[in-house]
């Protein structure tokens, strides 16, 4: 829960009670509300939607150090904590009861992608036990596989199970899941182009792996092989459960979210503002034309646009949050159940930060961002500086931003892709980058700020939503890339449907928001945090 509005470096999470978003059947209707069995009582357990999202984020403000999980990693993972799962009702969103039902084992086999790298295996097949120890070379691999008949395409699975490991110097790395949805050979490593395949993340905690996720059957298929490995490492072992397989019942997608991006015309944003209260009109403005105009149920703003054009220093126009000049976008929020990106100086106390506020659907402040990352100039006018890079759970999602010279610094759009964003909205002037190389006036480089945005979006697995002052070069971009929206200067806002269930997929059928987090190997990004890395050094020299 947000306990206050000024929380900065850490992640919020809220309730998303009375939205839009919540009344639409686009969640994972049949699963909220299912049932587990833990032996102490009946446990409510949620599905992939927002609620569980909700639940399961324990989102890492400031340093991504290398020994704390992070937020992107632990969404794939659920709670339990290896629950007994029985055949239980389950009441839906709508007040219907679906049915729960764990999968039946075909079979267990080890596996190995080649002999001389095959692991040493045994099972305990009356207690469920499964054991894997390394070969003693560095280049061991391999483990346990078990494969499940009765697959549904389109079903929700929960498949989890624990490992309890022995003498891994970096568990994290040495033990991977996988699940593969077909009947896979016992020493196949690269199934081809025509086989999905998903990650299985773990929670690592005082010995034990517990991997968990929630996954979607692709179509065509009635069988699904899950896979537990160890590998790089000469010793060590790992003794785990046999999985379980719950079907959840059917997947229902969530809807689309519209998202606008509210800039007015180049030539508007040339036109000087007497006041902060002229700027408040003008942008409650253009947000009211993106909500009841184009629907949108997210909509961004430029950077301090309540101040833009305005004379004077920062300290003069800076205003407070809430406040007289948030309060109409908070109105308007609350009329249209959007969730509404304000930029603006803001001060707190004596200090002023340059500010997004996120106004949630209900009218509420689901968290403020400051600017981690001054401009040269603004570094010494008196601005004071974030200190971390929260992301806001919101009617439409997961929502984070970083504002203007952030961009620059790629571990600010890491920091909000690894705390879980769905979305990284980024109120903007302009990109250094995107400009001339030399000495001399500015010139906007749309090429070069295409090329930036996309990677992002790209890099952090978000939606980039670009709010830039001067209106031109305003974007949407989805994770795959793709610029769902551009404003090449003439309009006043852009508009674009983003799909929350994508459904991308690697050409090799793996997941590109899985393999983008689980591929990392943090232990070895010292360097990444350093406040003294050899980069700087060298700039000493």
């Amino acid at each position: 829960m947000v306990t206050s509005p000024r929380v900065t470096g850490m992640a919020m999470a809220g309730q998303l009670a009375g939205t839009r978003r919540q009344r639409q059947c686009g969640e994972s209707a049949p699963s909220h509300g299912s049932l587990l069995h833990s032996g102490h009582g009946l446990l409510p357990f949620r599905g992939l939607g927002q609620g569980t999202l909700r639940d399961a984020t324990r989102a890492v403000a400031g340093t991504a150090d290398g020994r704390r999980q992070c937020a992107a990693t632990e969404i794939f993972l659920a709670f339990s904590r290896d629950l007994h799962v029985d055949l239980v009702p389950a009441t839906g969103r709508e007040g219907c009861t679906t049915m729960t039902s764990t999968m039946t084992m075909i079979r267990a086999e080890p596996w190995a992608p080649h002999a001389a790298a095959a692991t040493e295996s045994t099972s305990d097949p009356q207690n469920r036990r499964y054991t894997t120890t390394a070969n003693g070379t560095l280049s061991c691999c391999g483990g346990w596989q078990f494969v499940y008949g009765g697959v549904a395409s389109g079903h929700r699975y929960r498949i989890s199970w624990e490992g309890v490991w022995r003498d891994l110097a970096e568990p994290l790395d040495a033990l991977v899941g996988h699940v593969y949805w077909g009947d896979i050979a016992t020493d196949c490593y690269a199934p081809g182009t025509a086989t999905v395949w998903d990650y299985v993340c773990a929670e690592i905690d005082e010995g034990v792996a517990r991997f968990s996720a929630q996954l979607i059957a692709p179509e065509g298929v009635s069988v699904v092989t899950v896979r537990n490995s160890l590998r790089w490492t000469a010793g060590g072992s790992v003794v785990m459960s046999e999985p379980t397989v719950l079907d959840l019942g059917a997947h229902q997608q969530r809807a689309p979210v519209r998202v606008a991006v509210a800039t007015g015309t180049e030539a508007s944003c040339r036109e000087p503002r007497a006041d902060v209260q002229q700027c408040v009109d003008h942008y409650l403005g253009l947000a009211q034309q993106a909500c009841q105009q184009e629907g949108a149920e997210l909509v961004a703003l430029p950077e301090i646009c309540l101040q833009w054009r305005v004379p004077g220093h920062p300290y003069d126009g800076a205003v407070e949050v809430p406040g007289p000049e948030t309060d109409g976008f908070a109105d308007l929020a609350r009329a249209h159940d959007a969730v509404i990106v304000v930029g603006l100086h803001e001060r707190c106390g004596h200090a002023v930060y340059n500010s997004a506020v996120v106004i949630d659907a209900d009218g509420s402040i689901a968290g403020i961002y400051h600017k981690v990352h001054l401009a040269s100039t603004e570094a010494l006018n008196g601005i004071l500086p974030g200190d971390g890079f929260p992301v806001m759970e919101t009617g439409v999602g997961r929502v984070g931003s970083t504002i203007c010279m952030d961009s620059s610094a790629a571990e600010s759009a890491r920091m909000i892709g690894l705390n879980g964003a769905e979305f990284l909205v980024l109120p903007i002037m302009g990109d250094h980058r995107a400009s001339t190389w030399h000495l001399g006036p500015p010139e906007f480089d749309e090429e070069r700020w295409r090329c930036i945005q996309r990677t992002r979006a790209m890099d952090n697995q978000l939606c980039m939503v670009v709010a830039r002052n001067m209106g031109r070069g305003s974007c949407i971009i989805d994770r795959s890339g793709e610029v769902l929206a551009y404003n090449d200067g003439n309009q006043e806002l852009v508009v674009a449907d983003v799909a929350l269930d994508d459904g991308f997929r690697k050409w090799n059928g793996g997941c590109f928001r899985q393999v983008n987090w689980r591929q990392r190997r943090p232990h070895l990004y010292g360097a990444y945090a350093s406040d003294d890395p050899a980069a700087t050094r060298i700039l000493r020299a």
